[in-house]
């Protein structure tokens, strides 16, 4: 069931706190979708379309599988040439690098992270891990995140599944995002879900979620 800022969650109670990195950490999204665009337009614009869609409609997942899907389901390739896979990757990591460095950090974050200064706190993003943590570290917002930060070429689904295995992820837990993937990766790893929308490009009914918020300011809210 669905619960909005007016209902009592008990947000104190968690002892792993899982983010998504774009959309709910930094506001990113509009910078990876122009990316996709830019990086798949010499092939056509109707194509970059077709990429970008796929993008927003899949949020979450990793970029390496968006790009297999372009060459393969969009641009109808019998199979995936890995040279022209790593130009792709290489372009749309040029166009995003400078953007996450400059774009906004979620207002309120060293707040909550004093509220829950006992917990561990993770991000598990479909971003390039090596990416997140170059930006995280020149952003100075790493030391937030105690208990690592990763990403792709690992799902989220393997990287949650694995870090609970490693009890890095202590429990109860929970999940802050802002796409379907997200929800859906949380409830397979039997975690809470706190769903962020200020800055999600997601049409996907969250009714679901254990908590509809705002923003992580809105969370910090809630103590």
């Amino acid at each position: 069931m669905n619960r909005t800022s007016s209902d009592m969650m008990n947000t104190k109670c968690y002892k792993t706190w899982v983010f998504d990195c774009d959309g709910v950490v930094l506001d990113s999204n509009r910078i990876k979708t122009d990316a996709f665009f830019r990086a798949a337009e010499p092939y056509g614009a109707q194509y970059a379309r077709q990429l970008v869609d796929y993008h927003v409609k899949n949020g979450g997942i990793s970029r390496y599988i968006k790009f297999q899907h372009f060459i393969t389901g969009i641009l109808g390739r019998e199979s995936v040439d890995e040279a022209e896979l790593s130009q792709l990757l290489s372009t749309y990591a040029e166009y995003v690098k400078q953007g996450l460095l400059s774009c906004d950090a979620a207002p309120g974050i060293d707040r909550l992270r004093q509220l829950t200064k006992d917990s561990n706190w993770l991000i598990v993003s479909g971003g390039d891990q090596e990416e997140l943590r170059s930006v995280f570290s020149q952003r100075g917002l790493d030391h937030l995140f105690d208990g690592g930060i990763y990403g792709s070429p690992d799902t989220k689904d393997e990287i949650l599944s694995r870090l609970k295995a490693e009890r890095v992820i202590d429990e109860p837990a929970v999940f802050v995002g802002d796409s379907q993937y997200d929800i859906e990766a949380a409830r397979r790893a039997s975690l809470d879900f706190i769903f962020v929308s200020d800055w999600s490009e997601s049409s996907f009914d969250f009714r679901d979620a254990d908590m509809t918020l705002g923003s992580i300011a809105a969370i910090a809210d809630q103590f």
